[in-house]
């Protein structure tokens, strides 16, 4: 119930008068249909069924003393033109409700689509690495979806509601003993199949469950399909997904069932009340015929009503699992949204590094993590010069680039910044002072001027030619069917590891950074455009400061200063010459290593 009312109070809080003008439209367009049904009886009476309409409030009251006046020539074609006018206001009454009923759910779910996006663009860096990403997907596409769906039913659950109560009441007032015994009998289905209703919320939640595993495994083997082929996992795979979609087939039919079940007996129920109705208004109630008619027309009219409005909370209840998958994934983003992204409200124009990036007494630990991924870290970055940061696999190196970007946040010590602590004033500054490039290099699957322009949407075409050169790109990309223009697919997947890398190197210098990282992002490239890229960071030295994850440590031949890292914690610090001749320090043996390995046949 929590979710349903958080779920209300929202949409009310989007749509607000909008909700009171739709209800509004209800009420009136159930009084017509009401109306148009209790014109049926003057209507009759004129051509002569009934012998006037005794018995009928309003009608013989008022109508009695108006028709007399009416020429009888005149008396039907009068009828039926108000009949007319009556269902045409009802008709256009409802054609603005269908469209007003479109807005409000469209409103709403645009609302709390970027409501949820957002969310998701303010969450800290942290909080992606304790997450799968397919969960995010599966919440934007999926659940909303069938947040939608939920909303629809709603609005259509109101329309049923108001419809019932206007009905019940005509007909009340028309025969309030007879009203009575058919509201009772159809609230005792209604609480005969509450349980239906909870069952819809268990099977909602299965819905959710399976789902997303569903959305993960696709999202997952797609993205490791060479890996499943490589290793002849088809047949492993294809047996998973016949599993799984088996239980989704089984939870599916499950609720159709039960709902189906529901509707069955609404049904067999109407056909025995409206029976039980015509007996009892003839037998013992002694009805009038007009009454009756009128009686058994509404009657035959609402209650299958009973039956939309049952089975509308059966799926609004499976709806609610959906609404709760979205909520929850919010909030999570929401508690660990970025600092920087609310103190920050204006624009503010990017650091200028000056001087030099300095950590002092740096710590870092990983929730839930038994040992700190960084401890003690004292170190100096220099502006304008080239710092390389090397290590084993594990060492920390990645951890301590984020740090220094601002996306994980010390857990002790501090970093500064020209003499200025970075923290969550001055971080969205620093963030627009860097460009990154890293081991995994991403593109959209768009052309690679569109990737490009992503750093600078204001960049001419010489621009990024010169951008292109600098990263050694310039070359294949000139050979590209269309160029600049050409569409390079999902993830960049038309090119080679090593284009893709460059071409991201391309839009990172595009961005005109005042620091520049590249996270091993040379390690996908040849010898040739290798060292290419290294004569353009040997040139920007004096420009910008460069700071270099290096797997490779021919690489860094060049760097000012050379950090190696070792479980988290610097244990040499020094320029190339000066490591390489301490013959049993850390970065030594990693060379000795490497050149053992590169001299291997």
């Amino acid at each position: 119930m929590v979710h349903l009312r958080l779920y209300m109070t929202k949409l009310y809080s989007v749509n607000g008068s909008a909700l009171f003008l739709n209800i509004g439209c209800m009420i009136i367009v159930s009084l017509l249909e009401g109306f148009g049904i209790y014109m049926l009886v003057p209507m009759l009476a004129a051509i002569g069924v009934f012998v006037g309409h005794s018995g009928m409030p309003f009608l013989s009251d008022g109508l009695d003393h108006f028709l007399p006046f009416i020429p009888k020539s005149w008396l039907l074609p009068g009828m039926l033109m108000v009949f007319v006018v009556l269902l045409t206001g009802q008709a256009l009454l409802q054609r603005y409700q269908s469209i007003l009923n479109s807005r409000i759910q469209q409103r709403f779910m645009r609302s709390l689509r970027i409501d949820v996006y957002t969310s998701f663009m303010k969450a800290q860096w942290a909080f992606y690495l304790r997450q799968r990403k397919s969960d995010f997907s599966h919440v934007m596409t999926t659940e909303l979806a069938r947040v939608s769906q939920g909303t629809n039913l709603l609005l259509q659950l109101t329309t049923a509601v108001m419809f019932t109560m206007i009905q019940i009441a005509l007909a009340f007032w028309l025969s309030p003993s007879l009203t009575g015994l058919v509201f009772l009998s159809g609230l005792g289905l209604f609480v005969v199949f509450r349980r239906s209703i909870r069952n819809a919320k268990q099977l909602g939640d299965r819905t959710t469950e399976l789902s997303q595993v569903y959305f993960a495994g696709i999202t997952d083997h797609m993205n490791g399909m060479k890996d499943i082929k490589s290793n002849l996992l088809e047949a492993a795979n294809i047996h998973w997904f016949r599993s799984l979609t088996q239980r989704m087939e089984d939870n599916t039919t499950q609720f159709v069932r039960q709902n189906a079940t529901t509707q069955f007996f609404h049904r067999t129920a109407a056909a025995v009340f409206v029976a039980c109705v015509i007996f009892i208004s003839l037998q013992w109630l002694h009805v009038t015929p007009e009454k009756l008619i009128v009686l058994i027309l509404i009657f035959s009219r609402l209650w299958p009503r009973f039956a939309l409005i049952q089975a509308s909370l059966e799926y609004i209840m499976s709806m609610i699992s959906a609404f709760e998958s979205v909520t929850k994934v919010q909030q999570e983003c929401e508690a660990f949204t970025d600092p920087s992204l609310i103190v920050s409200a204006s624009v503010r124009q990017p650091l200028s590094l000056r001087h030099g990036i300095e950590c002092s007494h740096l710590d870092y630990r990983y929730d839930g993590a038994a040992e700190p991924a960084l401890r003690h870290i004292n170190l100096f970055i220099p502006a304008r010069g080239m710092t390389a940061i090397v290590g084993k696999s594990g060492a920390g190196k990645s951890t301590m680039v984020d740090v220094l970007m601002g996306f994980l946040r010390p857990t002790g010590g501090q970093i500064t910044i020209d003499g200025l602590v970075l923290d969550d004033e001055l971080l969205l500054q620093w963030r627009q002072s860097f460009g990154y490039v890293s081991q995994d290099p991403f593109l959209f699957h768009a052309t690679v001027r569109e990737n490009l322009m992503l750093a600078d949407k204001d960049a001419s075409e010489q621009q990024l030619w010169e951008a292109l050169h600098f990263a050694a790109a310039d070359n294949f990309v000139s050979r590209l069917p269309e160029g600049l223009d050409t569409v390079i697919g999902d993830r960049g997947i038309r090119l080679s590891g090593g284009e893709r890398q460059r071409l991201v190197l391309a839009r990172a210098v595009l961005h005109h950074p005042s620091v520049l990282i590249l996270d091993e992002a040379t390690s996908a490239l040849d010898g040739e455009h290798e060292a290419a890229i290294q004569a353009a960071l040997e040139r920007m030295k004096g420009q910008m400061t460069l700071i270099v994850i290096a797997h490779r440590l021919s690489t860094i031949r060049h760097a000012d200063q050379i950090v190696v890292l070792d479980q988290g914690e610097v244990i040499q610090q020094g320029n190339y010459h000066q490591l390489e001749q301490e013959e049993r320090g850390a970065f030594s043996q990693l060379l000795s290593y490497q050149s053992s390995v590169t001299a291997t046949p």
